[in-house]
């Protein structure tokens, strides 16, 4: 076994650390209108959910880590200093946004990261413009695809259960085991493959890897460090989304997390790396439209917009600045 040199433990360590602040970051979006809707109390709604989020990237292939390491920068014209970087650099925001509470995308801090250490080392020619194009896609086309999913399935249900008693209210509560699980799995099939193709992306930089392939080793640590995070819980989060938008109940939980896990697994399949973020906090938003449009707060759901269409410009010029740094540390 060739010996493996400090950075790519470095690079591997900072990879984990990311993946774990995921999970933790990401939680909220999975548990937080089951929480909300008293289905289940914290503790059980977090350990459900981060069994699933292990469970998940066993399930569904490795397309999205593909997309992320492979299709959208020339890794053998990379450093691993530019790697390095971007994971610096979205850690960094995604504590941030944790410590004001402001549910920001993980998937748009990685993206923009890599873009910004990836031009300033390199110049444009490294990126793969139709990789780079795939994944700016998924994350511009997700969000109006959860609320429109959102706004659709609560339609749906509204009508379904137009004659219905007080009690399908127990229906909801019960129901949100399922599709909370089911969330939790689309959601660690996602968001551990963007580590995983990170990962892989290193060993290939490094020259420990002769092609792109995820190693079973990858998935498995990616797998448990997500999960480990999601068991912790990131709890202002969990606050911010249920109940900044409206009064969460069952039917608004239920509707959510069936709307976001339809998303998000058709994305994972496709390989369009999605934020979870994007498309739970949107897909709330359709939920409550769908009854009227002056139930939602929409004045918070602009100060998350204002999140989401910041995180890229600011990881791209940190991971850039960082970048130049590292490349002369390293």
């Amino acid at each position: 076994m060739p010996d493996i040199p400090w950075t790519v433990i470095l690079l591997i360590g900072l990879a984990l650390a990311f993946d774990f602040l995921n999970g933790f970051h990401d939680s909220s979006n999975i548990v937080a209108t089951m929480i909300a809707s008293r289905a289940l109390s914290g503790r059980q709604a977090l350990t459900i959910t981060a069994i699933a989020e292990f469970v998940g990237p066993f399930l569904f292939g490795v397309a999205v880590a593909t997309t992320i390491g492979h299709e959208v920068l020339h890794g053998d014209e990379i450093r691993l200093s530019v790697v390095i970087a971007a994971l610096i650099a979205a850690i960094t925001w995604n504590l941030f946004t944790w410590r004001l509470g402001i549910p920001s995308s993980s998937s748009h801090a990685l993206v923009g990261g890599l873009m910004g250490a990836a031009i300033i080392e390199s110049g444009f020619g490294v990126v793969k413009m139709t990789g780079l194009g795939k994944a700016l896609l998924a994350l511009a086309i997700s969000p109006p695809a959860g609320l429109l999913t959102g706004y659709l399935v609560t339609k749906l249900i509204l009508f379904l259960a137009r004659a219905a008693s007080p009690k399908i209210n127990s229906f909801f509560k019960r129901g949100q085991i399922v599709t909370a699980i089911a969330l939790a799995l689309s959601h660690g099939t996602n968001d551990a493959q963007k580590t995983m193709g990170i990962i892989t992306l290193g060993l290939v930089t490094a020259g420990l890897a002769p092609t792109f392939h995820v190693p079973a080793w990858v998935i498995a640590v990616c797998a448990a460090a997500i999960a480990a995070g999601t068991a912790t819980g990131g709890w202002r989060l969990i606050k911010t989304l249920g109940g900044k938008f409206y009064k969460i109940r069952p039917m608004h939980g239920f509707n959510t997390q069936v709307a976001s896990a339809a998303v998000i697994i058709a994305a994972a399949l496709l390989g369009g790396p999605v934020s979870t973020t994007q498309v739970v906090s949107s897909a709330i938003m359709g939920v409550g439209s769908a009854e009227r449009l002056s139930k939602v707060r929409w004045g918070a759901a602009g100060q998350i917009a204002i999140a989401w269409l910041t995180t890229i410009p600011v990881t791209a010029l940190l991971a850039a600045a960082l970048s130049a740094i590292l490349r002369r540390l390293l």
